[in-house]
């Protein structure tokens, strides 16, 4: 069954969600959905930063809780939606748990691995092949981005500024 484009943007605005849950604790803003029957099953937004664990993306989040929500590691009958085109890592998640379509916001130029850098999700050389389709609420997810890593660059040049001003004795 295919989403309709009014179920895909409001699943987009879920994902979009979870990406502000991960800016307001300092996270990098990106959001993930898993959704099965029209019903999202699994939500994840970066956690890298607090758990210190590189595999704490959002879309392997919301793996995460889908597979544990199903009982099983297979999510044939799922698609996911995340704010940021997916990286090599989850990728690989998204195509080992069978999922079937991964819709995504903003391509990733140093790390998108459904397009942008390289094209995994789609790759028949792998037993399986998850959908992909970019751009949903591209700028809305770009945006985030860009303010989130603006103000990290603003607060190590008022750091810099600081330290210059007050160098240690």
């Amino acid at each position: 069954m295919t989403a309709t484009r009014e179920e895909i943007e409001g699943f987009m605005k879920v994902a979009l969600g979870e990406a502000a849950k991960a800016e307001a604790i300092g996270e990098v803003p990106i959001g993930a959905v898993v959704v099965y029957n029209g019903q999202v099953i699994g939500r994840g937004h970066n956690m890298r930063e607090h758990t210190q664990d590189g595999t704490h993306h959002a879309e392997m989040m919301a793996i995460r809780e889908a597979c544990m929500v199903r009982h099983s590691w297979r999510l044939e009958d799922c698609d996911l939606y995340v704010t940021l085109e997916p990286c090599p890592m989850c990728a690989g998640a998204m195509i080992n748990s069978r999922v079937r379509i991964c819709y995504w916001g903003a391509p990733d130029p140093k790390a998108g691995a459904a397009g942008t850098l390289v094209n995994l999700l789609t790759d028949s050389r792998f037993n399986h092949q998850v959908g992909s389709v970019g751009g949903i609420f591209q700028a809305e997810s770009s945006a985030m981005l860009t303010r989130f890593f603006r103000g990290i660059r603003a607060k190590q040049k008022a750091a810099k500024v600081d330290t210059d001003a007050h160098p240690a004795v």
